[in-house]
C-alpha cells in the first residue's frame, strides 16, 4: 500500500499544519477548503511558517519554494478522487465529518485511506458511515504541528492491520512519533488534558486562586511549558467544551462534567485566542 496523493479537508491551523509537514516530507498535496478566502488564509500562513524556517536557517530558499510547488489547491471535494489517503481535519463534530466521510467513500478510489485527525471521536462510529470502515483510520496531530512530535493512531473497530502500518510508516516519514491507541473516547492525549484543563477551570469558578496564579503552579510546579487555563484558549474554549461533552456523554461519569465557566464562556464567544478573548485577553 503506497502512499503519494494525500488530499488534506481543511485549511485550518491543523489542516494547514498537516498538510505543510506532508509537502514537507516529500508528498504531493492537495489541500482542499470550503471557500478560496479559507484556503488562501491558511496557504499564507504555511507560506509564512516556510519563510521563518528559510531565516531560520532550517531550510533553503529552494528547498521552500520546492516545498510550495507540491501544492494544489481545490475547493471542490470531487478533486479527492486520485488520493491515496484523505486526512480530514475539519471542525470537530460527528455530523459533519460523518458526511463527508460518506461523500468521499463515494468519491475516492477502493484503495484509498480515510483518515480523520479527530481529537475525540469515535474512529468506529466515522467509519460506519463508509462502505470501507476497514480503511477508515484515526491519525490524531498535535497542535501546532509543524514543531509537535505525536501522532495518536487510532484504530477503529474495524481497521485492517494493512492499514494502520501504512499510515504508521508514513507518519514516521513525516518525521513524527507514531503511537498505537485504540478507539475511546479522547483516546489517550485528551482522555487525559481535558480533564485537568476542566479542574483549573473549576479552581477559577470556585475562588481558589486567579487565573494567572493557577498557570503559574502548573508552570513552575509541575514544569508544563504552558498554564492549563492559557493552554485551553491556545487550543479553543469551544473545542475544549466538545471534547468534555464527548468524555462525559462516553463514559457516562461525572468526573468528565464540563464547568458551568466553561460552558458560559463558550456561550458568550470567548472561544480563546481565536476570537481574542477567553480566560486571558488577546
Amino acid at each position: 500500500m503506497t502512499i503519494q496523493q494525500v488530499f488534506v479537508i481543511g485549511a485550518g491551523q491543523m489542516g494547514g499544519g498537516i498538510a505543510q509537514v506532508c509537502a514537507q516530507a516529500g508528498y504531493q498535496v492537495t489541500l482542499h477548503d470550503l471557500n478560496e478566502e479559507s484556503y488562501e488564509r491558511g496557504f499564507q500562513v504555511i507560506t509564512k511558517n516556510l519563510t521563518r524556517n528559510v531565516e531560520k536557517g532550517r531550510m533553503t530558499e529552494e528547498e521552500k519554494q520546492a516545498v510550495l510547488g507540491r501544492f494544489t489547491k481545490s475547493l471542490d471535494l470531487q478533486n479527492a478522487k486520485n488520493a491515496d489517503i484523505v486526512i480530514e481535519a475539519a471542525v470537530e463534530n460527528m455530523e459533519v465529518k460523518t458526511s463527508i466521510f460518506a461523500e468521499l467513500d463515494k468519491i475516492t478510489p477502493a484503495h484509498t485511506i480515510l483518515a480523520s485527525n479527530t481529537s475525540s471521536l469515535p474512529i468506529t462510529e466515522i467509519g460506519a458511515a463508509t462502505k470501507r470502515p476497514e480503511k477508515v483510520i484515526g491519525m490524531h496531530f498535535m497542535n501546532p504541528v509543524p514543531v509537535m512530535q505525536l501522532v495518536e493512531i487510532i484504530r477503529g473497530l474495524a481497521t485492517d492491520d494493512e492499514v494502520y502500518e501504512a499510515v504508521e510508516e508514513m507518519t514516521k516519514k513525516l518525521k513524527k512519533t507514531p503511537v498505537e491507541v485504540n478507539d475511546y473516547p479522547g483516546f489517550v492525549a485528551n482522555r487525559i488534558l481535558m480533564p485537568m484543563i476542566n479542574e483549573a477551570i473549576f479552581t477559577l469558578y470556585e475562588g481558589v486562586a486567579t487565573k494567572e496564579a493557577i498557570d503559574d503552579v502548573m508552570k513552575m510546579g509541575m514544569n508544563h511549558p504552558m498554564g492549563p487555563l492559557q493552554l485551553a484558549d491556545f487550543i479553543g474554549l469551544d473545542t475544549c467544551l466538545y471534547i468534555m461533552e464527548t468524555l462525559y456523554e462516553g463514559f457516562g461519569d461525572s468526573k468528565y462534567r464540563p464547568c458551568p465557566l466553561l460552558r458560559k464562556y463558550v456561550k458568550a464567544g470567548w472561544h480563546g485566542k481565536k476570537t481574542g478573548r477567553g480566560f486571558y485577553t488577546y
